[in-house]
């Protein structure tokens, strides 16, 4: 985790403070359901409980102390807590095996990183929304290649990206459901030493649901689809991060990162205004994504488990949430405060000379008789003389004068054609899918 791409929310989660909090739950809350089963005393449990409950510092340093010694986190914690709690604590991790605590610990964290990333979602999607609203109708170029293709709106941009956000919280709800399940099965999974009734009752209590086969590891299959879920969503965000860095470039420039007062651009070049967060954005998706393969890598475990995985999710864990976190909160603002300039992107449309209605003409031409395939050729042999001038030839001018075209439209038929609002007759349909 690198501080300066982390929200403290986010961070807090991961630190060894809490994780050893959701320890000590899940340890106390199997001790409560054993005692009522008759395997411990119940005044186990209650010291347990009475003792979390002076709100006790959890000395990290001590703990790793500890684990020095003993090279066993679980242990070195049990350690811990016995010494602060007394004799009751000899009836903790009754049955149970490190990868009960391990495991359903993870899954608690990453399902609540999950409930806070479907927050910043809530948020993206909001400012994409009002700003899709507000530019509904603006016209601006589409682009195929990167060349001019036919005008759409930059309403509909913005309306293509809230679809893809929206379809990556549908992705992040099922991923969370799929990782919130807890294993308190013991030793490879057989509940020989401890009944299943700890294990509903332990999920119960922190919010998850019961891993049906634990082999004392939760199958990784389910971490997988979590963070390729995260991948998924990275994608997206450079998806929109990409298209803010091209509109910034000085030959286009029909939107750009807001430029606060006193924001310097580069330390040569005093006029220089840089796409700096959104290429910060394509960086973090790129690790974000890198996070997703170890995760598919981790599924084949030997046997019954191994701790090949461990190593990996402690880092991927906190680093694709933390990322994730911040990218996302990061692309929010950039949508919110992006700068737009319509005159801009008018301006950028008019530039090729009405290239950018090729298509209506040549529809026109078909459905007035000519062949397509004579309809393409006298179309595509006028747009080249505009093409080659740089846009400083007028399509309609050529189209005019051009014989063969004039047989079968009238000018009056052809100045219909270059009409820029026929292309926005369906945004409202659009918007409706959309948004509802």
């Amino acid at each position: 985790m690198v501080p300066r791409y982390a929200r403290p929310e986010m961070t807090a989660l991961w630190e060894a403070e809490a994780k050893y909090r959701i320890w000590f739950e899940i340890e106390a809350h199997a001790t409560e359901k054993l005692g009522e089963l008759g395997v411990v005393p119940e005044s186990a449990a209650r010291a347990l409980w009475d003792w979390w409950a002076t709100d006790p510092e959890i000395d990290v340093e001590a703990i790793d102390a500890i684990e020095a010694v003993t090279k066993h986190d679980v242990i070195a914690f049990l350690t811990w807590v016995a010494e602060n709690v007394g004799d009751e604590a000899r009836f903790m991790h009754q049955g149970m095996t490190s990868s009960d605590v391990l495991d359903t610990t993870l899954a608690v964290q990453l399902a609540r990183s999950a409930d806070i990333l479907l927050a910043d979602l809530d948020d993206l999607l909001s400012a994409i929304k009002r700003r899709a609203e507000e530019h509904k109708y603006t016209p601006t170029i589409g682009r195929s290649h990167g060349i001019h293709a036919e005008p759409v709106t930059f309403g509909l941009k913005l309306a293509q990206a809230y679809a893809e956000f929206d379809r990556c919280k549908t992705r992040l709800i099922a991923a969370r459901e799929e990782i919130a399940t807890c294993a308190i099965s013991g030793a490879v999974g057989t509940f020989a030493n401890i009944d299943p009734a700890v294990e509903q009752h332990v999920a119960d209590k922190l919010g998850l649901s019961v891993e049906p086969v634990s082999t004392q590891v939760i199958p990784r299959d389910r971490h997988a689809m979590f963070f390729s879920t995260l991948a998924v969503i990275a994608g997206s965000i450079e998806r929109l991060a990409v298209e803010v860095r091209h509109l910034q470039r000085t030959e286009v420039l029909e939107a750009e990162e807001y430029f606060s007062p006193g924001q310097k651009g580069s330390s040569a070049m005093p006029h220089k205004r840089n796409p700096i967060l959104t290429e910060n954005l394509t960086g973090q998706a790129r690790m974000i994504r890198a996070y997703a393969l170890p995760a598919l890598e981790n599924v084949a475990l030997w046997h019954e488990r191994d701790i090949s995985h461990s190593s990996v999710e402690r880092f991927i864990g906190p680093d694709a949430c933390i990322t994730l976190d911040f990218a996302l909160a990061r692309l929010t603002g950039v949508v919110d405060k992006l700068l737009i300039y319509p005159d801009r992107m008018q301006a950028n449309m008019d530039r090729m000379g009405g290239l950018i209605h090729s298509q209506r003409v040549l529809l026109a031409l078909t459905q007035n008789g000519v062949s397509r395939e004579d309809a393409y050729r006298l179309v595509q042999r006028n747009a080249m003389k505009v093409w080659e001038s740089d846009g400083q030839l007028k399509l309609l001018d050529l189209l005019k004068q051009d014989e063969e075209v004039t047989s079968a439209l009238s000018e009056a038929q052809l100045e219909e054609k270059f009409d820029l609002e026929y292309h926005f007759k369906h945004v409202d349909t659009i918007f409706a899918r959309v948004f509802g």
